[in-house]
């Protein structure tokens, strides 16, 4: 068996999440290279959409951004904005919201604004861009995101996406009417909201990660499920894809 790092441990777990009847708002960069990862596997009739008005897109290699031209070449369409937005999303026809963060937190909030004081920020982000209608309007979120404890904290310094806000009944006394978070998929672990608290718990364990790694890199209490299981291990057919569409966008941007 092919040697594996956590990271495409994680991607791959990532991308068995999606089924070939999902339609996908695709956040870039972890969240793309899950999606796209599934498409060229076991899911190769997912639907694609991305933030620039994409529909459909099917990318040779990984977009750069939302405005990279390989998703408007390889799309079945592309809409403007407006129409994505108000026809596609907010008209409930967008399964799967895959989205990553700078922060979380046990609810799956997230945080891609500021780290720090909002007016005296240590650290200005990107900004949340579609992602807060992405997470209230898709049916449900999966999230990825590098486990560390500077990602995983017990009190996010900006709210831009929410994800079960305090806990129970919080999203549907704002209405919203969606699942929210669903899955998470780190580097260590796959976590999922307890049914009860809505909080994130632990319920797989990538091979060789202990409990005890997950908790040092995590700003909560962690909390694990009754039953835990070991990530099922990528296949070779899983991996060579993953990483000759690694290559392939690292061939296509290369400086010169």
């Amino acid at each position: 068996m092919t040697t594996v790092t956590l990271n495409e441990i994680m991607t791959v777990t990532a991308a068995r999440a999606l089924k070939n009847s999902d339609v996908c708002f695709v956040g870039i960069g972890l969240p793309s290279e899950a999606c796209n990862l599934a498409r060229l596997t076991h899911a190769p009739e997912i639907t694609l959409i991305y933030e620039s008005g994409t529909i459909g897109t099917k990318p040779n290699v990984l977009p750069l951004s939302i405005g990279d031209g390989e998703l408007c070449e390889t799309a079945v369409t592309t809409v403007s904005v407006p129409e994505m937005f108000r026809y596609w999303l907010q008209g409930g026809r967008v399964t799967v919201g895959f989205l990553s963060a700078a922060q979380l937190d046990k609810f799956g909030n997230i945080n891609t604004t500021v780290i720090g004081d909002y007016h005296r920020p240590k650290t200005r982000l990107p900004g949340g861009g579609g992602a807060p209608e992405i997470a209230t309007s898709c049916g449900e979120i999966f999230i990825t995101v590098k486990h560390s404890r500077r990602a995983f904290v017990e009190k996010l310094d900006f709210v831009t996406s929410i994800g079960h806000g305090d806990g129970p009944g919080h999203r549907q006394r704002l209405g919203i009417t969606t699942k929210g978070p669903t899955r998470l998929v780190t580097d260590l672990c796959v976590m999922q909201p307890d049914p009860e608290t809505c909080e994130f718990q632990v319920t797989s364990l990538h091979a060789g990660i202990t409990r005890q790694q997950v908790i040092e890199a995590t700003g909560w209490d962690l909390k694990f499920a009754s039953e835990v299981s070991e990530t099922p291990t990528p296949s070779n057919a899983e991996l060579d894809a993953l990483r000759q569409l690694k290559q392939r966008t690292q061939e296509a941007h290369a400086t010169a």
